[in-house]
């Protein structure tokens, strides 16, 4: 039997980075970085969201993040307001401008995803995202990574 760990691993390292370039590679005509569209992605929902949650979706340490968002404001993506329900935090949410861009963004995304979706039967999809979130709440017991551990999982930390 081989090494069952270590062929998961490069398995999913594999996945991630072909996915990560592919989804790359539709966003390079657009000038967004995989970054900045998780945050906007996220943003699309219309609440308007935390720094710290943010940083969780896009996978971001802290002052990584704290540039990007000051990028996309002063693109005029997103704004940031007081949270009405905590005066101390600050929400960042997308202007209209950035709902429009994320749009046209899920739109190239949408029209790539289906040009390899095939490959996966619906319940293959459900089933691979069902296995995956248990495997990540297994080994991250629920917490996400940011800052030095996001540095580290992704290869850039010391």
């Amino acid at each position: 039997m081989t090494d069952r760990p270590h062929d998961l691993l490069h398995q999913l390292t594999r996945a991630e980075r072909l996915s990560a370039r592919r989804l790359q590679s539709v966003l390079d005509g657009f000038g967004c970085s995989l970054e900045a569209w998780r945050v906007l992605d996220l943003l699309a929902d219309g609440e308007g969201h935390h720094m710290t949650a943010l940083a969780e979706h896009a996978f971001l340490p802290a002052p990584t993040l704290t540039k990007l968002v000051d990028q996309l404001v002063d693109a005029n993506l997103v704004y940031r307001r007081v949270d009405p329900a905590d005066r101390r935090r600050v929400l960042v949410a997308l202007t209209a401008r950035g709902a429009e861009h994320r749009r046209l963004l899920s739109r190239a995304v949408r029209a790539d995803r289906s040009r390899w979706a095939d490959a996966l039967a619906e319940d293959d999809e459900e089933r691979l995202a069902g296995l995956l979130s248990r495997l990540s709440e297994a080994l991250g017991g629920g917490a996400a990574l940011t800052g030095a551990g996001a540095e580290r999982a992704a290869g850039r930390g010391r």
